[in-house]
């Protein structure tokens, strides 16, 4: 491994504060909901661990930089955290914003702990740098594949719009598919809008429709087509990607959002720390935690125990991710090596295909786990 010198700030012995840098989408375009979660989830980690008694004694502090959904904002704020010294990098919702901060943590020899993006190619070749906690796209994508399979789906439309993220998830439904009998349709929301999407939809004889689109827009437009033409009464909305998990999904959509099966990453019950940190959650956010706010408690939670084991020189925190065991909010976490993924992966977080209750939208129903 590479290892460039780690700069004196990441060295301190003084009583000054261990600093791990933060990325999230705070602002739009960026997925805000996403990014406060995250935020939430991190901090809650970063106060118990100081209420602990930090590392070492030296209090943790998180440094929060907005990625607003933007790759190069993204590597350019790994840049101001590399220099300001700090010991390692969490967070991220985007995947094709933590691709590019991961790229550029790996050049500058920063342990990247990314928290949400999934994303299998995370990085061009792999790397030691960086390590996930999120299933890879391909594994959770998959067995949203066979839910939809297990529900007698397989002429399938995916809504999609140009992205590295979006071409990639169309690539793992159709090659999982048509190995099962199914049909991928490809409808490309750069020539449609929502209404001659309901006729593509009529005239391709499509059983489901996903939403391989951004939130709200053109997302919810989608939606409400779809939910009000009577020609298509009978057709499912996915929605792998996970739009409906946050609470302005509700609020934009009410009862047309419900039953729009997506994934997120928890497990059919929760343990003692992971129902305790619910409730702080819940606390600190005003509503239901999503599986994201559990990401970003699990990230900070991972980084504490190999800062207290390992010290806070770069490289050999990037060195201990082969060691880390864990116990998170969602399971025991450990890396490894995964074959097709490029970074150090914990193979896997609990995996479930829910949506809201038609009765009771603010209500999750689990139809599938994996």
């Amino acid at each position: 491994m590479n290892t460039p010198p780690s700069p004196p700030a990441a060295e301190r012995t003084d009583g000054s504060s261990v600093r791990i840098g933060a990325l999230a989408p705070l602002t739009r375009p960026g997925w805000v909901e996403a990014g406060q979660h995250l935020v939430a989830g991190l901090e809650l980690a970063v106060r118990e661990v100081n209420d602990a008694g930090g590392i070492g004694g030296r209090p943790l502090e998180l440094v929060v930089r907005d990625t607003a959904a933007d790759p190069q904002r993204a590597a350019a704020a790994v840049d101001e955290l590399a220099r300001m010294g700090v010991a390692a990098l969490a967070g991220e919702y985007h995947s094709v914003v933590a691709r590019a901060a991961a790229a550029r943590a790996d050049a500058l020899g920063l342990p990247f702990l990314c928290s949400s993006a999934v994303l299998d190619a995370l990085t061009d070749q792999p790397t030691e740098w960086v390590a996930r906690l999120a299933p890879a796209q391909s594994h959770g994508w998959q067995i949203y594949a066979d839910f939809l399979l297990g529900a007698g789906h397989s002429r399938i439309a995916v809504a999609a719009q140009p992205s590295v993220y979006w071409a990639s998830g169309t690539r793992i439904l159709r090659d999982y598919l048509a190995a099962r009998g199914g049909t991928v349709i490809e409808l490309d929301m750069g020539e449609l809008d929502p209404a001659a999407v309901c006729d593509q939809l009529v005239e391709q004889r499509a059983t489901a429709l996903l939403l391989l689109v951004g939130h709200p827009e053109p997302a919810v437009p989608i939606v409400k087509s779809v939910r009000h033409d009577q020609r298509l009464a009978e057709i499912l909305i996915g929605a792998p990607a996970g739009q409906p998990e946050f609470a302005e999904w509700a609020k934009l959509l009410g009862a047309d959002g419900a039953a729009i099966p997506f994934l997120r990453y928890l497990p059919e019950r929760l343990s003692p720390l992971g129902a305790r940190v619910e409730t702080d959650l819940r606390e600190r956010l005003g509503e239901a935690p999503s599986f994201v706010a559990f990401e970003g408690y699990d990230t900070v939670t991972v980084l504490a125990d190999v800062l207290r084991s390992h010290g806070t020189d770069r490289a050999r925190i990037a060195e201990s991710w082969p060691r880390v065991a864990v116990e998170g909010t969602r399971g025991q976490i450990r890396f490894s090596r995964t074959p097709g993924i490029s970074v150090r992966q914990w193979a896997w977080t609990p995996v479930q295909v829910v949506d809201r209750d038609p009765a009771a939208p603010d209500r999750f129903r689990i139809l599938h786990t994996g």
